[in-house]
Formats: structure tokens, sequence, C-alpha cells
């Protein structure tokens, strides 16, 4: 084995499994753990007075080493102060991260006694017209100016000071991914007005003309290679041969780097060059080698993964997609076609909730309790067709048991096993049920006038539309959990992803081919 081989090996054993899940502050090696008693070998030991006082003096430091860096002028600052802070920052609890953030988004908000003050200033200002002296149109410029300076809360200077400093971009992007852990626990106003403050910012210093595209090869340091393996989202990277195919013949990854950080892919999409557009996973991944290149006449996508949990929200897959396609229509002009195979991470989430309340609502019914609450049967639909009911009914083993075809499908779906998934006598019964109510999820259901789906939603606004969703494409465990194998091909038609992108964004049109339409 190479030195190359085995630096990925050991690195990616190093990392631990679940690393898509763990917390940002792993980020900091010394972090102080936030509970003030530990276990240890099993003995619960509790910290003595002094431990505890050392905590509470390293975060009055570092409170204080945030407000010199907020307070000094624009010359003033200092790197020593900057670097104080993050090193500081580092060295807390998410607990003590929790309260300075709390402090730096209330104390340093914006100053709403000054901007009252300047509102009833402009309000008591007549509108200035052509024929007015010049000095009654300054005072009226010199209050508007003052206002828009007075409506930027005070801690607007202390990010931008951040983003300038070595390193800073990469420790913003840790400190929003700390804001987003603390606002799934517990939704404070201010805390939530600090961070979408900071992802405005965050998506204004990570604009496309900063970002450079690099495609990443074999021949990449194993550093960026392990990182690759170890960020993949969506198909997970099994060993070493599975990096080297996907990185080589008929194959591409491309990913966004940013000058400040790196080293660090902020997201990488994988690209798969096929004769037509692939309709399961296994012929991406576990198929024969795949064809000559100058035969590809498809460029599929089949995994973007973000790497920055700091990141979530900025839309950086819009514009590396676009980049991408215009990077291999000009490497390859034969290659016409640009698609997705694309998981579908809310569907049986969404469709055992949905059976699940249609089962309780039949149950309450069969009880005589729409009674009592007349307007309950407005949540009633029918979620099976007549045909479908009977052939849900026709499974009588005790796997599939149920008084009607709702309670059938739900038992069966429900399963922790997911032996339905390789059932010869359920799987074509379930066909046809779960392909109909995929094409529903993904063409009518929808959040504010936008897909549902995650995954949709990002394609759709990038101009995408909805090709054709294949049967049992996934098998994997995940694949079944999450879509019932299920997967979708998305497809970017060149001439149409402006208007497609413009009419979603405009009235949540989803344009769709007929093929998926026949199917609701």
């Amino acid at each position: 084995m190479s030195k190359k081989n085995l630096a990925i090996l050991l690195r990616a054993r190093m990392r631990s499994s679940n690393h898509s899940a763990k917390s940002s502050l792993s980020q900091f090696p010394k972090e102080i753990p936030s509970n003030p008693q530990e276990n240890h070998s099993g003995d619960h030991i509790v910290r003595n007075s002094s431990e505890l006082d050392n905590r509470g003096r390293v975060y009055d430091v570092v409170r204080e080493t945030m407000h010199s860096a907020i307070s000094a002028s624009k010359t003033g600052v200092s790197d020593i102060t900057l670097n104080g802070f993050q090193e500081g920052y580092s060295s807390l609890s998410l607990e003590d991260r929790g309260t300075l953030l709390l402090a730096l988004a209330k104390e340093y908000d914006v100053n709403r006694e000054q901007v009252r003050e300047l509102i009833k200033q402009y309000l008591g200002l007549e509108t200035p017209s052509a024929s007015d002296d010049v000095s009654l149109s300054s005072v009226f410029y010199r209050v508007e100016w003052s206002l828009r300076h007075a409506l930027k809360p005070t801690y607007e200077s202390f990010f931008e000071r951040l983003n300038t400093h070595p390193g800073g971009l990469r420790f913003l992007s840790i400190l929003r991914a700390d804001l987003l852990s603390i606002l799934t626990k517990e939704n404070v106003p201010s805390l939530r007005a600090l961070d979408s403050y900071l992802k405005e910012k965050l998506g204004m210093w990570l604009s496309p003309a900063s970002l450079e595209l690099h495609q990443i090869t074999w021949d990449d340091p194993a550093s960026l290679l392990e990182k690759i393996v170890a960020y993949e989202a969506v198909h997970p990277i099994s060993n070493l041969l599975d990096l080297k195919r996907r990185l080589g013949i008929g194959r591409r990854c491309f990913g966004y780097f940013h000058p400040s950080i790196p080293g660090e892919p902020l997201i990488f999409i994988e690209v798969a060059l096929m004769e037509t557009v692939a309709q399961t996973i296994q012929e991406v991944l576990w198929d024969n080698p795949p064809i000559p290149e100058n035969q590809a006449t498809c460029a599929l996508f089949y995994s973007i993964s973000s790497t920055q949990p700091g990141l979530a929200g900025i839309n950086l897959g819009k514009f590396l997609i676009k980049r991408v396609i215009t990077l291999v229509k000009k490497e390859m002009p034969h290659v016409s076609t640009f698609a997705t195979l694309s998981p579908i991470p809310g569907y049986m989430q969404w469709l055992l909730s949905k059976l699940s309340s249609q089962s309780r609502f039949a149950e309450e019914e069969r009880g005589g309790g729409t009674e009592s609450n007349p307007t309950s049967s407005t949540f009633s639909e029918n979620v099976l067709l007549p045909e479908e009911e009977q052939a849900l009914m026709s499974l009588s083993d005790d796997s599939s048991s149920g008084s009607n075809g709702i309670e059938v499908l739900l038992n069966l779906l429900s399963a922790k096993n997911c032996d339905w998934a390789t059932s010869p006598r359920v799987l074509p019964v379930l066909e046809h049920i779960l392909m109909r109510l995929c094409a529903r999820y993904l063409l009518q259901e929808k959040k504010r006038g936008k897909a549902l789906d995650s995954v949709a939603n990002f394609h759709l606004q990038n101009g995408a539309m909805v090709e054709r969703i294949n049967w049992m494409a996934d098998r994997s465990e995940k694949g079944i959990h999450q879509s019932g194998g299920i997967m979708v091909n998305y497809v970017y038609r060149l001439e149409n992803i402006e208007d497609y992108a413009q009419s979603y964004f405009g009235s949540g049109q989803i344009h769709a081919s007929p093929g998926i339409h026949s199917r609701l």
C-alpha cells in the first residue's frame, strides 16, 4: 500500500463513524465540559469549587476580550485581541458559548433609542423639492444616512473584523453552527436575529466571485481525499477502491473552495458520465466499469454534500451546479443531458405521518368520537384508491394485519426490519401505491408555497424539472427507511433553467414530465 493510501485509510479509521452528526464543538479540542459533574471510569466525580471558579474566570476573560474587539476603533483592534477571542471561545462549553452569544445578541444589538430619536427628526423634516436650498437637502440626507447606520447592529463590525482576520471566516462558520445548535433547543428572538444577520453576511462573503471551483482527483493531497470520504453525506464511501472509482475514468468530483479556508471543500458534487440517465444508484456505484467517456451523452449528478454545518441555508449548490454544467459542456460537447439521481429524504416520514393521522381518524370515527367534534371530518381524506384498498386487504399475514388498507400499509411500512422491501408477494402490491403517493409528495405537498421535500426544493429553485421517479432505485437500509427505496431524476434543460427557476420562485410552479403527472 502506498503512503497516500495508508494515510487516507488510517485517518478515515480515526475519524468517528458518526461524523455527520457530531457537534461543531469538536472543532475545538480544548473545550471545557459544561456539566459540573462528570463520570470517569464509572465513578461519579464532583468538580471542586476551584474548577468551577476557573470556568467562570475563563468566561469573564472571553467576554471582556469580545467587548474590546467590538468597542475598539476600526484601526485600533489588534490581531492579538481577535486571536485571544477565538482561542478563548474555543475553550468554552456549549452552555457558556450560548450565554456569550446571548450577551452579544442583546448588548450589542441595534441602539433602538437612537433609532427612535432619528425617526422623530426625520418625520419632522419636510421633503425637499428641487427648488429648495442646498442646506435643507443636506440636513435631510444627513438624517437618512444616520438612520441607515443606526439600524445596523453593533455586532456587525465585530463580524466584519473577524472575517478579515486570518482564520476568521472558518471561525464564523463554526460560531454560526453553535448558534443553530442552540436555536434547535430554544428559540430566542435575539439569537434568531443574530443568526439571520450572520447568515446574510456569510452569504455575501461567500459569493460565487470569491469561490474557487476545483476538480478533485486521486492526485490531490491525502488530507483532502480523506475529507471527501468523511463529508460524503448521500452515499457513504465504503473503501479506498470505492473512492478511487468515484475519482477515476467516467467520473468527476468538483468542489467549491474559499481562499480563507484552504484545503477544505465547502461543498462538493459527484458526477457520473453515462450513456443514459441512470434509474438506480447501483448502476452508478456498483455495476461494471464505466463506458468510455467519448460515448457519454449524460452527466449525472448523484451526490451533493455540504461540509460546513454553519453554512446551512446558504445556497452554494446553486452556483456549483451551474458552473459544473458549463465546465462539463465545454470539456465534452457530446454530453447533452444534465440530470440527477436524487434521494427523497422526507417521503417516508411524510407518508407515515399521513397514514398515522388517517388511522387515528378512522378509529375515532368507529368509536363515535367525531360526533363531539364535527369539524374533525375536515381532516379526513382518501389517501388510497379503491383498488389499492382492496389489494392491501388481500395481504392477510400477521405483518400486514389491519382493519382497513390504511392500517395494513402503516403496519407494513412501520416494521423495523423492512421485510416488505424483500417480499415478492408484497412488493408488487406496494409499488403502484408508493409510486403514486411519491408523485403526489413531490408535486403537490408544499410548505410556504414551495416543495416540502428539501432536496426537491433545492433542485427546483435552481431551475430543474422533475423527470422520473424510479422504483427500488436505492435498496440500502437508509434508502428504504427514507423513501421506500424510490429515487428521483431531476433534469436541468439548459434552455429552460432560468425560466423554471423564476416561475418556481414566483408562484411555486413545479415543472414535471408527463410521466410524473400520469401517476397522480
